[in-house]
C-alpha cells in the first residue's frame, strides 16, 4: 500500500492527554488484521521479532512467534563470534538453525551482523592494520554468501558511531583501518549478496538533532551522493524512562527516508508497564506508519522474560506470554492506519515580509490534530507576527510558545511571540496549536510579516 509522505511530530508524550488513554490500553483488535503481522501487512510492512536458537523448544515461546511475526531476526547466532570462532573455520549450525526454522514458518529474516567492534571472536579482537581490514571484508564475503539469496536485509555495519556529542567515528579496532572502512564492507556485501537490502545499524539515533544522528546522517547521505550500495538504516530503539522516545522520531525517520533510503526500526524495547508504556509503542508505530519508506518493525525478543532487559519488562508480552495493554495499542495503531491520514501534502513555506512561516502536520487523533509553525528570519527582525486561519468546521482549542488572538469569526489566529521576538537572519521559532476539526482534516494556511 503506497502511503504520502508527510512532515509530523510524533509526541507521545504531552500530547497524548487529550486522547483518552484508557481507550488505548483496553482496546481488543476489531480491524482485520487479529495479529501484527496480519495488521502490518495490511499496512505494508512487516513486524518482526529476535529469536535465540535456544528457545526453539519452547512451544509458547515459537507459537507466539509463529502466530505474531513475519520477520525474524537472529539474536546472536549470526554474529562474528557466533560464525567465525577461528579465523578461516566458519560454523553457521546456530544461525542455520534460526534461518531454517523462519523460512519453513514462511518468515522473511533479516541477517544481523556482518561487522561490528563488539562480540568479535578473539582471533580478531587482537588484530589491527591491514590484516583485520581483509579478515573483516573475508568474513562479510563468507557469511553474506552463505545466506545468499535467503535474507531480508543486512544489518551490514552494526553502532560504528560514538555516543555524546562529538559526532565521531568510534575508535574500534575496524575504524582504525582506515575511514573508509565501512562502505568497503557495504561493496563486499552487495557482491556476495547482491538481492539482500543493505543497511546501516545503530542505537541513540533517533533524534534528528543530536550529533550521533546528523553524522550518521551525513554518511547516508554521502554514501548516497557517490553510489556506495547502501539500502536501509536501521533504529535500534532501546528506550526506557531515561532515555523516551523523542518528540520529533518521526522527523529524524522521514529525514533519513529523504535521503532515499528505507529506514527500519529493528530492535524496539520500552522499559514499563501499563498506559505509559502502551503510549510509547503506539507512537512509534504510528511513526512508521507515516513515513512511506519506513517499511517495518522488529521487536527485540518474544516475552518480557526472553528479554536482554527482562527486569524492565520491555516487550509486548509478559513472562507468562500474555499479551500487555502496550501489544493491543500497537495492534490497534496498526488497523488504523493512523500515520497515513490527513489532508494532503504538505503546503509550501509562505513568505512575508522579512519571514517565512513553514508549517508541519503534529499528532492526529479521531477529532483533532496538531500542528506547528516555524518562522525563519529572512533578516535580523526585532519581532514577527504569524496569522494562522483554519477552515469553517474548524477550531483552534489550545497553544503553545506564542500570545495568540483572534478575529471575530474565530477562524484567524494571529499569533506573536513570548517576550522578545528578535531573530538574527536566518534564525527560526516555532509555535503549536490543536485544531478541533469537525471532519475537516485540510491543514491550516499560516502567514507571517516581521517588524
Amino acid at each position: 500500500m503506497k502511503r504520502t509522505t508527510k512532515r509530523w511530530r510524533a509526541s507521545v508524550g504531552a500530547a497524548m492527554a487529550g486522547f483518552g488513554l484508557v481507550a488505548v490500553t483496553a482496546l481488543t483488535a476489531q480491524a482485520a488484521g487479529s495479529t501484527l503481522h496480519e495488521a502490518a501487512s495490511d499496512q505494508g510492512r512487516y513486524y518482526g521479532t529476535a529469536l535465540a536458537q535456544h528457545k526453539l523448544g519452547d512451544s509458547q515461546y515459537t507459537t507466539i512467534a509463529d502466530t505474531e511475526f513475519g520477520m525474524i531476526t537472529a539474536e546472536n547466532e549470526m554474529k562474528l563470534d557466533a560464525t567465525e570462532p577461528q579465523q578461516g573455520q566458519f560454523n553457521f549450525s546456530a544461525g542455520d538453525t534460526i534461518v531454517n526454522w523462519a523460512l519453513e514458518h514462511g518468515k522473511q529474516v533479516r541477517g544481523h551482523t556482518l561487522a561490528w567492534h563488539s562480540q568479535q571472536p578473539s582471533w580478531m579482537q587482537n588484530m589491527e592494520g591491514s590484516q583485520l581490514r581483509q579478515a573483516m571484508l573475508n568474513h562479510v564475503t563468507q557469511v553474506a554468501s552463505h545466506y545468499r539469496g535467503k535474507i531480508y536485509a543486512w544489518d551490514v555495519v552494526n553502532e560504528a558511531f560514538e555516543d555524546g556529542s562529538s559526532g565521531a567515528r568510534r575508535n574500534s579496532n575496524l575504524q582504525r583501518t582506515g575511514d573508509d572502512w565501512i562502505e568497503a564492507a557495504f561493496y563486499a556485501a552487495r557482491e556476495a549478496d547482491p538481492d539482500a537490502k543493505l543497511c546501516y545499524n545503530d542505537y541513540n539515533t533517533d533524534n534528528i538533532q543530536h550529533a550521533k544522528t546528523q553524522a550518521v546522517y551525513n554518511m547516508v547521505r554521502d554514501f548516497k551522493s557517490r553510489g556506495v550500495p547502501i539500502d536501509c538504516v536501521g533504529f535500534q530503539a532501546h528506550f526506557n524512562s531515561g532515555n523516551p522516545v523523542p518528540n520529533n522520531y518521526h522527523e529524524t525517520l522521514q529525514a533519513f527516508a529523504d535521503l532515499g533510503v528505507d529506514v527500519q526500526i529493528t530492535e524496539l524495547d520500552i522499559e514499563g508497564w501499563g498506559d505509559s508504556q502502551a503510549e510509547q509503542f503506539s507512537g512509534v508505530t504510528q511513526a512508521c506508519l507515516a513515513v512511506s519508506r519506513c517499511t517495518g518493525i522488529t521487536v527485540w525478543g518474544v516475552r518480557d522474560s526472553d528479554s536482554w532487559r527482562a527486569d524492565g519488562t520491555p516487550l509486548l508480552f509478559d513472562g507468562n506470554g500474555q499479551k500487555k495493554a502496550a501489544y493491543y495499542a500497537v495492534l490497534d495503531m496498526l488497523n488504523s492506519g493512523e500515520g497515513d491520514g490527513g489532508g494532503g501534502e504538505t503546503p509550501p513555506p509562505a513568505s512575508g515580509e522579512g519571514c517565512t512561516a513553514t508549517y508541519s502536520e503534529g499528532e492526529k487523533w479521531n477529532d483533532r490534530f496538531n500542528g506547528t509553525v516555524t518562522v525563519t528570519a529572512d533578516e535580523s527582525v526585532s519581532s514577527w507576527t504569524a496569522t494562522v486561519t483554519v477552515g469553517s468546521s474548524q477550531q483552534i482549542i489550545a497553544t503553545w510558545n506564542g500570545s495568540p488572538t483572534w478575529d471575530s469569526s474565530g477562524k484567524v489566529m494571529t499569533m506573536r511571540p513570548n517576550g522578545d521576538g528578535t531573530l538574527a537572519a536566518g534564525q527560526s521559532t516555532s509555535f503549536g496549536f490543536t485544531v478541533m476539526h469537525g471532519g475537516d482534516w485540510s491543514w491550516p494556511s499560516v502567514s507571517c510579516s516581521a517588524a
